[in-house]
């Protein structure tokens, strides 16, 4: 993420990249329940994994060749043995501490999205189309992982702001006084029903009939492509704990 104000990092920047992250989460949700669930491409296949890892795993290759991985909150899921860039990279200001980079919760987010997300905005069925299924959950997986691993960000701030309140918690390894301080649970409120809204707006059916967007709420969400509820539940059961669960482990090391 690019911090505001040269190598200072800013509070308006991180909100507003979050908020660009809900969009992309949003958006790739969208782009993923066109197709069914298509079960078989998660099934283990003869040589041991299944269709979505060995894509992810190949995909993740490439990414990295091409320079990605290179910030923070850009975590591979499979960090083992990837290539460094083959092409030139532009260096990014460093406003995190330096193991800001080993933290991940990439395990918890791809048993979360296959297990528990994917069934409830994906229609049951099997259309064939294995290949770009897995495609496009490696862009769910992409980001949901980057909106998550922004908590780095969002936990530097928040040290920054009032280091006299995080120092004695981090220093104790107190992490449920951690989580208590970087709870706001207003604030928590608002981006669930943002998002809601956002999945509402952003999942219409388009037409040019006057009666577009005017229907009540329920009426709505029947015909949006994925339901508005599912985003407001993402946020509230995964998104939101396992940011703070990020925002955590950077804050344990953070005096270090």
């Amino acid at each position: 993420m690019d911090a505001g104000g040269g190598e200072q990092l800013s509070l308006a920047a991180v909100r507003d990249q979050l908020i660009r992250e809900e969009d992309s989460i949003v958006f790739a949700l969208i782009e993923r329940a066109k197709r069914p669930r298509n079960t078989p491409a998660y099934s283990a296949a003869a040589a041991g994994g299944s269709l979505a890892e060995f894509f992810v795993r190949e995909a993740q290759v490439l990414h990295a060749k091409a320079g990605h991985y290179q910030k923070p909150e850009d975590v591979p899921f499979f960090s083992q043995d990837l290539p460094p860039p083959v092409f030139p990279t532009k260096g990014h200001p460093k406003v995190l501490h330096p193991f800001a980079s080993s933290v991940c919760v990439n395990d918890a987010i791809w048993k979360m999205y296959f297990n528990e997300l994917l069934p409830l905005f994906t229609a049951d069925g099997d259309d064939g189309n294995y290949a770009e299924t897995v495609a496009l959950d490696f862009a769910c997986l992409q980001a949901l992982s980057r909106r998550i691993h922004c908590g780095k960000y969002v936990a530097e701030v928040k040290f920054k702001d009032a280091p006299q309140d995080y120092s004695p918690p981090i220093r104790a390894k107190d992490t449920n006084a951690l989580m208590n301080l970087l709870t706001f649970t207003a604030v928590e409120e608002k981006v669930k029903k943002r998002v809601e809204k956002k999945a509402r707006i952003f999942g219409q059916n388009v037409t040019l009939e006057d009666s577009v967007g005017k229907q009540d709420g329920d009426a709505c969400d029947s015909h949006c492509k994925v339901d508005p509820k599912v985003l407001s539940k993402l946020y509230d059961l995964w998104v939101m704990p396992l940011t703070k669960d990020v925002e955590v482990e950077y804050l344990l090391r953070h005096l270090d």
